[in-house]
This record gives structure tokens, C-alpha cells and sequence, in this order.
């Protein structure tokens, strides 16, 4: 007789994470020899700095667990780098670590019984997080027509929909998809109505050490530290996104001591703790050292050079863009083409998707993957693969970027052969639909 196996329905309508499928698919045509322009993950792709990598090899030998809150020294200088950088104040005892920023972000969603509120566009995994945790989530219309500006008045007529007193209104700054930063008087306008709402806020800022337009980064939990939860990690401005360390750090209050409490319940029973070896190397990580800090600000200029260019040269292609401050994204939005994209077929952004891998060889993600309307014409595109496909790459873009005299060399197809190539691809599909 066979088990009967009953699956759980938080499960139904369900994919796997669509940045990972689409790098596993990007992998598998590149096994093929395909040519394929990847778009569709981001993931920075620079080197290990070597202060991190000796920490690493220096503590391999840390094999015992550790607590599930997190290495007491880690939690130490984590604080003190976020209190430095973010020009705020926090403890150790607000610091949990966690494997990845991700599963913080999941943790916290099943410990509050929230209704969660999603700006329009949002990172692909907040929503299909709280469908996993029985939450409901709710997506703050915008339109690319106003940047897809989160409004206030429009959060407030979600909220006053919902009969659930707890809810959590998620913000991502710098952005993931639009590369979008906010604003400081943005930031004090929603923090001042989230505290006369009584509205938690998570504030995943991943992104923060990546910014790199003309604004400056501003943190939330400057305005409002006594409901915000803010999140981040080593994997962006480091590019190890594989070592899987993300921190938490929550508000210093009997509510926030509450939280810590049983989300640190949550890490003892479900991941035990970060593996040790990586725990003691981010100590190093974390410690400011002056070279790891210029390393992380080379890395982001080249971010900002590469993906401000990407994003002009598309515009000049009379395609809608987002303004990228930080990270390495671009929302690109194709509405005003929409005759043409019709008579390719094109009714959708996963149809657009679809055409653009199949017959352009550009590999990107749909806008309805980030809760933008299905029918609306949008994407998600990263830089941060192009021509970094190799693992020899990153040092060659390093190099060049510190020897070359100016951004337009630097960008030259010379040094840039596969984003110019992209870039021709895009122009070649903008012209069959105009």
C-alpha cells in the first residue's frame, strides 16, 4: 500500500523562486552553448576581498554551534556598523543572525500574525513568503507612468480595509526591481503614518551599501525605531551572496524584546544557527576595515557606472525607465508599444519575457513576478551579469575600471562587448514593434 501524502495548501499556485529558476535556466542554455544576454538574476559578481577570504580559511576550523540568536561578538559589531552607517543607535541584544536576510524576513512573518503590505513593485519573495505562513498580503497600487511613487492616501485605503489589527508594511530601499531609492522626506511621511496607525514596518535594506545615484541612503528606523525591523546582510555590497549571512536588527522595546524572543525560538528550531565559520568571518566583514570599505566602494561605482549607462542607453531607445539610485536593476516599462507588442502576440510582461529570451536571447524577469499587473508591460532587468559571466571578469572590469580615464572608455563595446550586444538586441526588438 502507498503513503497517502496530502500537501499542505499554502502551497497551490506556487513556483520556485523566479530570480533562481531563471539563472538555472540562463546555466542550462549556456551548457548548451547557447548565447544568452542574462538579465534576469542579480547577483554581484565581484571577488572575494581577501580580508573575508583569510577570515574564512582562518576559522574553518569553528565547528561547534553557535547560538541561534547569533555569535555574541558578531551581534556586537553588527551593531556598531548599523549605528555607524545608518546614523541611528542600536544594541547587541537588537541583533539576530540569520541564514540570509530571506529567511529573517520569513521568520518574522510567521511570528507576527500581520497583514502585509507590499509597495508596488516588490521583491519577487515577500508575497509568496506570507502565502507560505497563511498571511494575507495586499499590493500598493502605482503605475510606471509616476515611477510607481508609493503613496500614502493609497496605503490608507488598504489599511482601512483590513479588519486585522496587526499589520507590516514592507519597504525595500534601494530597490529590487526599480533600483529606486526613497527619499528622506519620504521616509518621515510614511514613518509618520505607520506611528499614528500603529503599522509595523519592515525595512529590508540589503541594498543600502549599494547606493549609488544622487540621492544619499536614509533609513526608516531614523524616524521610526520603535516599529521598524531592519534587515540586511553581507551578500550585495560583498558579493557573497552565497555564504548565506543576513542580520536582523529589531526595536529596542518590550515589544521588540518580545519578537527577538520568539523569532529566536524559531532559528533554534528550524536552521540551529549560521554556519560557525562564516559567523566569525563576518566579524571581519563588519569591522569597517578601511581597505574592505574602499573595495566596497569601488565595486559600487562600477555598479552605478554600469547600470546608469544601461539605463540611458535604453531610454534613448524611447523605452520607459526607472531612475536606478542603488543595486543593479531597471524596471523598464513597454506600454506605449502595445500595438506592436499585439501583433507579435505580446499580451502580457510574461509573454514579453518569454519573447525577448526566445528570440532575442535576452534573458529577463516579468513585471508580474514583482505584483505589477499582469497586463502591464513591464520587466525587471539586472546589469549585474554582463560581462561578468566569467570568473575572470570581475578582476579585468576591477582593473580597467582603475586604470581607465573616464566612463565612456570604461563602457566602450571594447570592454563591454556583451551589454553593447545586449543593448543591440533591445534596439533590434524596440524596432520590430514601433
Amino acid at each position: 500500500m502507498k503513503p497517502y501524502i496530502e500537501f499542505d495548501r499554502s502551497f497551490e499556485g506556487l513556483e520556485p523562486s523566479s530570480t533562481l529558476y531563471i539563472n538555472e535556466t540562463v546555466n542550462d542554455r549556456w551548457q548548451r552553448g547557447e548565447t544568452v544576454y542574462h538579465m534576469g538574476f542579480g547577483e554581484s559578481r565581484f571577488d572575494v576581498h581577501p580580508i573575508i577570504k583569510a577570515a574564512l580559511t582562518r576559522h574553518a576550523d569553528k565547528k561547534s554551534y553557535l547560538a541561534a540568536k547569533g555569535l555574541k561578538p558578531l551581534c556586537d559589531v553588527v551593531a556598531s556598523y548599523y549605528s555607524d552607517k545608518l546614523a541611528t543607535s542600536f544594541s547587541s541584544d537588537q541583533v539576530i543572525v540569520g541564514p540570509g536576510s530571506k529567511a529573517l524576513i520569513y521568520g518574522l512573518q510567521m511570528v507576527l500574525n500581520a497583514d502585509l503590505f507590499l509597495p508596488t513593485p516588490s521583491w519577487v519573495s515577500y508575497a509568496p513568503q506570507a502565502k507560505l505562513v497563511g498571511r494575507q498580503y495586499h499590493y500598493i497600487p502605482s503605475s510606471p507612468e509616476d515611477n510607481y511613487e508609493l503613496r500614502v492616501e493609497q496605503l490608507d485605503q488598504l489599511v482601512k480595509k483590513s479588519s486585522n489589527p496587526c499589520k507590516l508594511l514592507v519597504i525595500n530601499s534601494p530597490n529590487n526591481p526599480t533600483g529606486q531609492i526613497f527619499s528622506e522626506d519620504k521616509l518621515r511621511e510614511i514613518a509618520l503614518y505607520c506611528k499614528e496607525n500603529g503599522i509595523w514596518v519592515l525595512s529590508d535594506e540589503i541594498y543600502f551599501e549599494v547606493t549609488h545615484g544622487q540621492g544619499a541612503h536614509h533609513s526608516i528606523s531614523k524616524f521610526y525605531p520603535e516599529g521598524t525591523f531592519v534587515l540586511g546582510g553581507l551578500s550585495k555590497h560583498l558579493s557573497i551572496g552565497g555564504w548565506r549571512l543576513g542580520v536582523g536588527l529589531l526595536p529596542n522595546t518590550s515589544m521588540g524584546k518580545e519578537i527577538m524572543q520568539k523569532l529566536t525560538v524559531l532559528a533554534s528550531e528550524v536552521w540551529s544557527g549560521v554556519a560557525s565559520p562564516v559567523q566569525f568571518a563576518a566579524i571581519e566583514a563588519y569591522s569597517q576595515h578601511q581597505e574592505l570599505e574602499a573595495y566596497v566602494a569601488e565595486c559600487r561605482d562600477i555598479h552605478g557606472i554600469r547600470t546608469r549607462f544601461f539605463n540611458h542607453q535604453l531610454k534613448s531607445l524611447g523605452i520607459r525607465c526607472t531612475r536606478p539610485e542603488g543595486g543593479f536593476y531597471i524596471a523598464p516599462n513597454f506600454d506605449q508599444f502595445k500595438p506592436g507588442l499585439e501583433r507579435l502576440g505580446i499580451e502580457t510582461s510574461t509573454d514579453l519575457a518569454r519573447y525577448l529570451l526566445d528570440e532575442h536571447a535576452i534573458a529577463t524577469l516579468p513585471g508580474k513576478d514583482f505584483g505589477i499587473p499582469e497586463k502591464t508591460h513591464s520587466l525587471r532587468l539586472s546589469t549585474s551579469y554582463l560581462d561578468f559571466e566569467t570568473e575572470f571578469d570581475a578582476q579585468r572590469l576591477l582593473d580597467l575600471y582603475r586604470h581607465e580615464d573616464g566612463v565612456k572608455r570604461f563602457m566602450s563595446e571594447e570592454n563591454h562587448p556583451n551589454m553593447h550586444a545586449a543593448l543591440q538586441a533591445f534596439s533590434d526588438f524596440v524596432d520590430s514593434i514601433k
